[in-house]
Parts: structure tokens; C-alpha cells; sequence
């Protein structure tokens, strides 16, 4: 079970485009590299279960990391997710929620959480909690710039 202390949160950003855009850019992993400062190499084949393979940029050092997690959501224009299962060699566990609300036909609403689940629960949000945070805010930030330059564009 998850601690409540043990969950980062992203700012909630107001997009200037709608739903549909923002849902566009987050499944447009191809892209990735055009906009997101945070994780700008991201490989999924959007099917449930698939594995999601990342390089996660550390605020700390600069450096990518490599990040495997699986697809557990993908419900369109409203919520995309994945999570980080325990293994022998690595027992850390998460899951990582990305949230859409549309506000009205134009506008929507986004943020994404972690929560750092299992045995090391709490060492993860010790150790890379506050990097997360950063990371996760700059990505809400990227996203509402490259979603609100292609709507305008395209409108």
C-alpha cells in the first residue's frame, strides 16, 4: 500500500487547446524529443501490457537514465499510464498517472502523479522524489507549449 507521503504531483497546467491535442502529443512518441525536456526518448507500442521503455532526464546530474515500466492505461483524451513492477534484481515499484480534464471545448486541464510503491517506498521518494517533482513540472510545462503551438497553428 502507498503513503501518501510517498505521491509527487505535477503542477496542474491550463492548456490553451483541447483534450483531443494534449491526448495527441502525449501517444505521439515519435515526437517526444521535439518538446519533452524531461523524458525525450520514450518507446511503446500502446497496446496494455507493453513495455515503455524511457530515458528519464535527472535534474540532478543532467544525465538520462534508462526507465522500464509497462502500459496499464490508456483511456483517450483523459488518462494515460504506466508502472514500474518489481523484479529480483530491482524490487522498486511505481505507477505514474497522467491526467487530462477538458474544461470546455477548447481548454483542458493536466497533471500527473507517481506513487512509489513497495518494499522501498520510501527510500525512492528520499532519494528521487524532489527530482521527480522537477522533472514532472517541467513536463507539464513542455506539454502546454508544444500542445497550445500546434492548436494555434493548426486552427
Amino acid at each position: 500500500m502507498a503513503k501518501a507521503e510517498n505521491i509527487v504531483t505535477s503542477h496542474t497546467v491550463e492548456i490553451d487547446a483541447p483534450a483531443r491535442v494534449v491526448w495527441e502529443v502525449l501517444i505521439d512518441l515519435e515526437n517526444y524529443p521535439k518538446w519533452n525536456s524531461f523524458c525525450p526518448i520514450i518507446e511503446c507500442g500502446m497496446q496494455i501490457g507493453d513495455p515503455v521503455r524511457m530515458q528519464v532526464l535527472s535534474p540532478d546530474t543532467g544525465e538520462t537514465v534508462p526507465v522500464l515500466e509497462y502500459l496499464v492505461a490508456c483511456d483517450p483524451e483523459r488518462l494515460l499510464s504506466w508502472e514500474q513492477r518489481p523484479v529480483p534484481e530491482n524490487m522498486d515499484a511505481a505507477r505514474r498517472d497522467q491526467y487530462i480534464e477538458a474544461i470546455d471545448a477548447h481548454r483542458c486541464r493536466y497533471f500527473t502523479t507517481d506513487i512509489f510503491l513497495g518494499l522501498n517506498q520510501d527510500t525512492i521518494m528520499r532519494e528521487h522524489g524532489a527530482w521527480v517533482k522537477t522533472g514532472f513540472d517541467q513536463m507539464a510545462l513542455d506539454l502546454k507549449r508544444r500542445a497550445e503551438e500546434l492548436y494555434t497553428r493548426d486552427a
